[in-house]
């Protein structure tokens, strides 16, 4: 089942199911995603099975919510601030090369990139049971820096670059005794300033302080063992990069286990009522093609386990002039 979050031509939020690349079912008196999935926390029911006892109202044209920027994205919170946006890195077979490209010393000694990748093929899918090894991990925001499907990703004024990452996203609530729910997976758009990031690999935190997408659907369930995807970049309507993406366990060094392990095991991201967004990886950037993105330019990412495209064009944002003032 995949689901999406809207706006309503009276403008109110809402949820719906996708029936096919044309058609939305929305469900009826479900306004959010994150309401209906604190409800089967608390009735300890799957989110599908609670959808499964909803009423659903008359289709609605899925084309027409693109086409009027209706979309929103498939989870969110009320306040922003209880909505913690964070990744790994390095988790992807071949990820290791293109962040190898922006940090290789003239020495014949292994990177620290590469070191911590090797350290996720060794032990980045422990048994069922047992602890793998730790990715990298960052930070990038709250909920405020998440930016709806079809809408203008901005680069602040003083970022060096701005370079898509497409990514497989997982979302979780976590239920009132702390315990964390996977509601699902999306695909992601976790863009960064690559050009800061290879200035010195210990830019990385700086460079992922940057807005995201992911949308437009949740896929509920289990995530398939390999994603094949699609990203291009287009400009002026024409496609000027496009490349293969891969990822799910078949293509990762690591675990989706693994990975959420090493997230939630800190106590401060199990806070009841927070909901997640954690960025799984990649291996494929324009940016190791030596393509630059411009403002105008839009990222398309795309595959078949998650429906329709996740497309956000690029802009840049004015400077802001920022006064500390003593107290």
């Amino acid at each position: 089942m995949r689901l999406i979050q809207f706006i309503d031509p009276q403008d109110k939020r809402r949820v719906g199911i996708v029936r096919s690349a044309e058609a939305v079912e929305p469900l009826a008196g479900a306004p959010t995603l994150y309401a209906l999935a604190r409800q089967a926390v608390e009735r300890e029911i799957t989110l599908k099975a609670l959808i499964d006892t909803l009423p659903t109202e008359p289709v609605v044209d899925y084309a027409a919510l693109v086409r009027e920027r209706r979309l929103l994205p498939p989870l969110d919170h009320p306040d922003p601030a209880h909505m913690l946006v964070t990744g790994t890195g390095l988790t992807h077979l071949g990820s290791a090369d293109a962040r190898d490209q922006m940090h290789q010393a003239e020495v014949e000694t292994l990177t620290d990139s590469m070191k911590m990748f090797r350290l996720g093929l060794e032990g980045g899918k422990p048994a069922p049971g047992a602890t793998g090894v730790q990715p990298e991990w960052f930070y990038k925001g709250d909920g405020s820096i998440v930016v709806a499907p079809y809408q203008p990703l901005s680069s602040p004024a003083f970022a060096l670059d701005g370079g898509e990452e497409p990514e497989v996203t997982g979302l979780y609530l976590i239920g009132p005794d702390g315990t964390p729910f996977r509601v699902g997976f999306a695909l992601g758009n976790e863009f960064s300033d690559h050009v800061m990031e290879r200035i010195n690999y210990l830019y990385l935190a700086h460079s992922k302080l940057r807005v995201c997408a992911f949308g437009p659907e949740i896929r509920l369930g289990e995530l398939p063992d390999s994603v094949e995807g699609q990203v291009r970049i287009l400009r002026d309507h024409n496609v000027i990069w496009e490349k293969p993406f891969l990822s799910g366990e078949t293509n990762m060094s690591h675990s989706i286990a693994n990975l959420e392990h090493h997230h939630f095991k800190y106590a401060q991201f199990r806070r009841p009522g927070d909901v997640h967004a954690h960025f799984f990886g990649t291996a494929t950037l324009s940016f190791s093609d030596g393509v630059s993105l411009q403002p105008g330019d839009e990222i398309e990412i795309a595959a078949d386990a998650f429906g329709r495209p996740l497309r956000n064009p690029i802009r840049m944002r004015d400077p802001e002039p920022i006064e500390i003032v003593p107290l």
